[in-house]
């Protein structure tokens, strides 16, 4: 059984070690995607690798089928921010940027993560919309302790990528929370005040999710119901942890080894690997 505050579900210690057994699901297909992007590779290409990644270790791709999608993953290539349907025909290019959004769920617990990847030789100021994007992730992760708001959440992420480039901050998407289901309360807003909404406390868990665009915010959703592109064509950056509230801070379960140094240096608990 796991417990609810305001609404939100609350998990044991026992509960997040085996979330984070999901997590480790979905980086390990990440870490395989990411090696895997080059020129030439089709975005269905990279959906049957995670797939199998997925499956090979018990668990089950938590996007496949859900509300009729077709893919284990979202892949969004360039103007595609978010929900991008895999496709064969969907081919990537040298100078592209992809970004990929997987999820898992195994014994019940699912695992969330997005990352975005340059395809080949990248443009300068996409490198740095993604680092920007990535970054403003872990300001927000690192608002995730017990007694702080919503809204410090949002107002981290925000605050970082306006003040560090002035790129666009996609509003009408955001995280949530995670844990039996895939989305749950409560919805995580990518801006917002410091000091307001919902008090956040241990055993809550939430997916962490910006996106940044080289232009301005404004999205719209594509006619396949799924894929959502900035409005004025410019390029987007995803990146996604799901994370748990504990008392001695943030700790993100769905955490590559790569990340490892990054938590390090923000005092974040350390995974276990």
């Amino acid at each position: 059984m796991f417990g609810k505050a305001n609404g939100v579900q609350v998990k044991t210690p026992e509960q997040i070690a085996l979330m984070r057994e999901a997590g480790r699901v979905v980086a390990r297909a990440l870490d395989t995607l990411r090696a895997a992007v080059r020129p030439g590779v089709s975005t269905l290409d990279l959906d049957a690798m995670a797939e199998k990644v997925i499956r090979d270790a018990g668990a089950t791709p938590s996007f496949k089928g859900y509300h009729g999608f077709t893919g284990s993953i979202c892949a969004s290539v360039n103007e595609e921010v978010v929900h991008g349907i895999p496709r064969a025909d969907r081919v990537l290019a040298e100078g592209d940027v992809v970004s990929i959004d997987c999820g898992a769920v195994l014994n019940g617990w699912h695992g969330d993560s997005a990352i975005t990847v340059a395809v080949g030789e990248a443009r300068p100021e996409d490198l740095r919309m993604m680092e920007v994007c990535e970054e403003s992730m872990w300001r927000g992760i690192a608002e995730l302790r017990p007694g702080r708001r919503l809204g410090d959440i949002g107002h981290a992420i925000d605050h970082y990528i306006s003040s560090n480039g002035g790129y666009g901050n996609v509003r009408e998407y955001g995280g949530h929370g995670i844990g039996t289901e895939m989305h749950m309360e409560p919805h995580v807003l990518n801006h917002g005040r410091r000091g307001k909404g919902l008090r956040l406390v241990e055993g809550m868990c939430l997916a962490i999710e910006p996106m940044a665009t080289l232009g301005r915010e404004d999205v719209v959703q594509l006619d396949d119901g799924w894929t959502v592109v900035t409005r004025d064509g410019k390029r987007a950056a995803h990146f996604e942890h799901s994370v748990a509230i504990t008392a001695e801070g943030p700790l993100v379960l769905t955490a590559r080894e790569s990340d490892r140094d990054k938590i390090s240096s923000m005092g974040f608990v350390q995974p276990d690997r």
